[in-house]
C-alpha cells in the first residue's frame, strides 16, 4: 500500500486489490468522519470523505454500501475513519476500514 501526506496532515492512500473480488486495482482511502448513521439492517453507512481519486469524486457526505456487515460492527456515529471505497457490482462501497 502506498500512503501519501496532503497539506494539513490529511493522507490518501492507494492500494492493489484482489480484482477476484470485483474490486479495481485503483481503490483509494481517505481519512473521513462517519456522519450522523450507520444503517445495520441496510448494510449502509452515511461517511463525510475527502476526495475519492478513484472514484473521481470531490468531499462530500453520502451513504455508502459495506462489503462485509463484520465492517460495521467497527463504526459508529461521530467516529473518525480511513476507509477504502470502489464500485462493486456498479454500487458505491466501503470495502475496508483501518
Amino acid at each position: 500500500m502506498i500512503s501519501t501526506t496532503f497539506g494539513r496532515g490529511r493522507r490518501a492512500s492507494h492500494a492493489a486489490l484482489d480484482a477476484s473480488d470485483g474490486v479495481s486495482a485503483a481503490a483509494a482511502a481517505a481519512e473521513s468522519l462517519i456522519r450522523d448513521k450507520v444503517d445495520a439492517k441496510a448494510q449502509k453507512v452515511t461517511i463525510k470523505h475527502e476526495d475519492l481519486e478513484n472514484l473521481d469524486m470531490p468531499a462530500m457526505t453520502m451513504v455508502f454500501r459495506v462489503k462485509d456487515a463484520a465492517i460495521l460492527g467497527k463504526l459508529k456515529a461521530g467516529q473518525n475513519i480511513e476507509f477504502v471505497a470502489d464500485r462493486v457490482d456498479g454500487k458505491l462501497t466501503v470495502i475496508e476500514v483501518k
